[in-house]
């Protein structure tokens, strides 16, 4: 049997996942990673993207757009802004999240412009990306 670890997915409205994982994919904010049991510990800041959980049950995806995530050698957890189970989240369901983050971008500080038009670009992708 595989080594697994416990994977925790929560968002301010509600917890989302909470089961035993032998991998999970997390978008990070500098880059893509793979958690597998005895990772380092990290924590790392999340851009819009997709968390894939490897487990007893197959592949499961959660949509999240920001957040954090803190890894050990035994638990992942995710504290995502806004997150959703991939399987049935739409479009429609992040595109007010889309349309705020326009706004915060066109009003950002000049010295915040750039970090605001990134994350709008990885929100874009995130939707394009969704069937």
């Amino acid at each position: 049997m595989a080594e697994t670890m416990q994977f925790d997915l929560v968002s301010p409205e509600r917890s989302l996942a909470s089961f035993d994982a032998t991998e999970v994919q997390i978008p990070g904010a500098d880059g893509d990673l793979t958690a597998m049991p005895g990772h380092s510990p990290v924590i790392t800041t999340l851009r819009p993207g997709v968390v894939k959980v490897l487990g007893a049950d197959g592949e499961k995806d959660f949509v999240v757009t920001g957040g954090f995530a803190e890894i050990t050698e035994s638990t992942v957890s995710v504290i995502a802004e806004r997150a959703h189970a991939g399987d049935v989240v739409t479009k429609a369901d992040l595109e007010d999240v889309v349309t705020d983050a326009k706004a915060a971008a066109e009003a950002a500080a000049a010295e915040d412009k750039d970090a605001a038009a990134k994350f709008v670009a990885d929100l874009e992708l995130l939707l394009s990306d969704m069937a």
